[in-house]
């Protein structure tokens, strides 16, 4: 079977209702628009929505969706974790050392090389990072998220200026 072989199931789509042929058939006289109005001429724009601003107007330009809830993690290779003084780099030491912004979520990635073993406290790792953490003689901890296992809180005019 072939795209262009593809039937509906006989007797599954029924054909198109054709109106204002006369009065033999269904749908002449007034062809189901009622008895004057606006909705019995022809003079309605399609998208029309009888001086309500329309639908096409109302939603954004740019159609598309953006998660109010994501969480945004700012990424650090474990190869940057040499800039960190001492044996343990946590959130703390992090920002200190320029890697990450005070606030921020932070994400241990795993490119680059381990310099020495540390101890590394972050909210998230890739597996990779784990592995060559833990193979450079180091060990993890996971930061709980600030928001608990709940979602985050929303971002976005639309949803926190309320």
């Amino acid at each position: 079977m072939k795209v262009h072989e593809l039937r509906p199931p006989a007797g599954s789509n029924r054909a198109r209702k054709r109106v204002g042929r006369g009065i033999g058939g269904k749908g002449g006289k007034t062809a189901g628009r009622g008895t004057k109005g606006q909705g019995a001429r022809d003079t309605i724009p399609m998208g029309f929505e009888g001086g309500q601003l329309p639908l096409m107007q109302r939603i954004p330009k740019l159609r598309g969706f953006t998660n109010p809830f994501r969480v945004e993690y700012t990424p650090v290779n474990v190869g940057a974790l040499g800039a960190v003084a001492g044996d343990t780099a946590d959130i703390v030491t992090l920002v200190a050392a320029g890697l990450a912004h005070k606030g921020d979520l932070v994400k241990v990635l795993g490119g680059g090389e381990v310099p020495r073993a540390l101890r590394v406290e972050a909210h998230a790792f890739s597996k990779s990072a784990v592995a060559a953490i833990t193979e450079a003689g180091g060990s993890i901890s996971i930061v709980p998220l600030p928001f608990g296992n709940n979602r985050p809180p929303a971002k976005g005019n639309a949803l926190t200026n309320r």
